[in-house]
């Protein structure tokens, strides 16, 4: 899409101009139809046709949503078992990442007198983090263990900054499954004493983010702490671990030598939607009793209402309006799964899965972080509008002269305001194909051939990933990645 930005430097900004930024930018948002298909085709077990649906509407996300595109067809080829081209996908939304540190001036104009959907879509910092562990999870998958070694000390390296940049120890500056991820791909490859700081990592950064993560530290993870300290004598480490962990059962490295280590990781629901939250802010008491009467009558649908609030509005001329975004939580229903590994003999092992990451937390947090400086914004944004709107009206009524000044003024703050209420839209875009939750199983098993089977417990609905077939040797790890609607 073309884009036609104002200019400031030359003297008031033209009617044609305004209006014409106002109407074309206007329409910038994101299509949530895509979304709405890519679901349809996990809901049936189609991954393939989800990485299709996101391919085939590239033009959809636009040169602005360029990191949004990169980073839902890592996600949907990952889970269609594409795990190179995932990976490419994701190195070129990392690089993305890189490039928008930096934004133009002409971009940031455009966005403050329309919205921010005309800027380039820079991902939130858990975003961020998730390039790199999904990046991981794929060369783990394909049995690629040192390009997984290297985005594991990307991602130590971008969370170092991240909370060398963020002080506040209330803020995300610390991600606890990330660092778990970089624990398990760390004692894979034999490297124990990057494991052990890796998981001890992962253990305070799930209590640093518990007051709002909702994921409490993971048994397994504490099981990990015990072993690893024991493997390396770090015998004060060990003692103080077991005096914490009393009731947890782990078992020594030595005993898992002889054995295969099996990783199940499960994304569980859907990642938050946003949506508008719109705030009228009448300038006198008839565009308030307005404001209130408009709420009243017209509770209908979300486009209805913004056509009939931007005529309303642009007769009144009083009224300025605000969008902020909100979260919509789409929260899974599968609590955990069980994870089930029979052998030729019929012999089976049975694990539990747990919580691990909860991304919807994660978004909350992010934007109750931001929206401070979102809404400072958005009010700055509808003051500089309405005065836009205003000074333009009064030089349409002053250049056509007294007998028709007023019936030109009146259509020209019609149009100019009107346009300027249907143009406020908040940012509404997110990395929407994350889910809602990530859960882990993980066990040691003899060496063999088993099938895999795993099931939400107590229910006859089976997960994607039910009836494979794995062949597993001593001291090899399989990750199985696998992807539930519900």
């Amino acid at each position: 899409m073309s884009q036609i930005l104002p200019r400031f430097a030359h003297g008031p900004i033209s009617l044609l101009r305004f209006l014409a930024v106002l109407l074309l930018l206007t329409g910038c948002s994101p299509s949530g139809n895509r979304y709405l298909l890519i679901e349809q085709s996990l809901f049936a077990g189609d991954p393939q046709r989800a990485a299709a649906i996101v391919e085939q509407t590239e033009n959809e996300y636009g040169a602005k949503g360029r990191l949004l595109y990169e980073m839902d067809r890592g996600m949907m080829l990952q889970l269609a078992g594409q795990y190179q081209q995932s990976s490419e996908a994701l190195e070129r939304a990392e690089e993305e990442v890189e490039r928008l540190y930096t934004r133009t001036i002409r971009s940031e104009t455009a966005a403050f007198v329309t919205n921010d959907n005309v800027l380039p879509y820079e991902g939130d910092a858990y975003e961020h983090v998730m390039i790199n562990v999904i990046k991981a999870l794929n060369y783990a998958a394909q049995g690629q263990l040192q390009e997984a070694l290297v985005e594991a000390r990307r991602i130590d390296h971008r969370l170092n900054v991240l909370s060398d940049r963020v002080k506040s120890a209330d803020r995300y500056r610390n991600d606890g499954f990330a660092r778990y991820v970089s624990g398990i791909l760390y004692e894979v490859s034999g490297d124990l004493n990057n494991a052990f700081i890796a998981y001890r990592n992962a253990y305070e950064a799930y209590g640093s983010m518990s007051g709002w993560s909702k994921v409490s530290v993971p048994l397994s993870l504490r099981s990990d702490l015990l072993r690893t300290a024991e493997a390396l004598g770090l015998t004060t480490e060990f003692a103080e671990y077991r005096q914490a962990f009393p009731d947890v059962e782990w078992q020594s490295r030595s005993s898992q030598e002889q054995l295969a280590h099996v990783v199940m990781i499960s994304y569980n629901g859907r990642a938050p939607r946003k949506e508008d939250l719109f705030l009228d802010l009448p300038i006198s008491l008839d565009a308030a009793q307005l404001v209130l009467l408009n709420r009243a009558v017209f509770q209908s649908s979300f486009r209805r209402d913004r056509v009939a609030d931007s005529i309303l509005y642009g007769l009144n001329g009083e009224v300025a309006r605000v969008a902020l975004p909100r979260l919509v939580a789409q929260k899974t229903q599968v609590g955990s799964e069980n994870m089930t590994l029979t052998d030729s003999f019929g012999h089976s092992v049975t694990v539990g899965s747990e919580p691990v990451q909860n991304v919807t937390a994660l978004a909350e947090k992010s934007l109750a972080e931001r929206l401070p400086a979102i809404t400072a914004k958005a009010l700055a944004r509808a003051a500089t509008k309405f005065a836009l709107a205003e000074g333009i009206t009064r030089g349409a009524r002053h250049a056509a002269g007294r007998d028709a000044g007023p019936w030109v003024g009146l259509l020209v703050e019609v149009l100019t305001k009107g346009i300027a209420v249907a143009s406020e839209e908040a940012d509404k875009r997110s990395w929407q194909t994350l889910p809602d939750e990530i859960h882990m199983a993980r066990t040691w098993v003899r060496p063999g051939q088993y099938q895999v089977s795993i099931q939400p417990p107590g229910q006859g609905v089976t997960a994607v990933k039910d009836g494979q077939t794995i062949a597993l040797t001593a001291g090899q790890t399989v990750f199985i990645i696998q992807r539930v609607m519900q």
